[in-house]
């Protein structure tokens, strides 16, 4: 599915939306419509662990898995 990350620019909120087609993206905080589309990374889950392409699952977090850390 064509699940993407954004910034609002307005707000200050990061956010996401499944975008079909060509729909007009806003932010669903404030309404805004300058909106920065961000990096999307993918995540997966095997065998009851998670793991992202990002490496570490949290920004204070040094692991890969959150199953290290029980962040779900």
């Amino acid at each position: 599915m064509p699940l993407f990350e954004y910034h609002c620019n307005a707000c200050n909120k990061d956010f996401e939306l499944l975008i079909m087609g060509n729909e007009e993206i806003c932010c669903p905080e404030c309404l805004g419509k300058n909106v920065s589309k961000l990096l999307s990374t993918f995540s997966h889950k095997n065998k009851g662990s998670f793991t992202s392409s990002r490496g570490s699952s949290c920004s204070t977090c040094s692991s890969t898995s959150c199953a290290t850390c029980g962040f779900s």
